[in-house]
């Protein structure tokens, strides 16, 4: 199973390796990810499996969000299921 991660800010040298250890602490596995820096505000969107994480699923999206807060971005983990039935028509 996967996520989608998203996250938005002002752009700050590290936010990639931040989230990406994040993930790694978790045993979420990044699979794909793109990111871009618009003028000053920074963009990411990742894909992650989430079939070995070492905690729930909800704790895992707990700390995404608590790691965007400390560092002043928005962090949104959104399961799979969620995601394609959000976007689906």
């Amino acid at each position: 199973m996967k996520a989608v991660i998203t996250v938005t800010g002002k752009d700050v040298v590290g936010i990639i390796a931040k989230v990406s250890s994040a993930c790694a602490e978790y045993h979420a596995n990044i699979v794909d990810i793109s990111q871009s820096v618009l003028s000053e505000y920074f963009a990411m969107i990742m894909v992650v499996e989430i079939d070995q994480i070492a905690v729930e699923f909800t704790s895992f999206v707990d700390a995404m969000t608590k790691l965007g807060k400390e560092n002043g971005l928005v962090i949104h983990t959104m399961h799979e299921d969620v995601f394609n039935v959000m976007h689906h028509i």
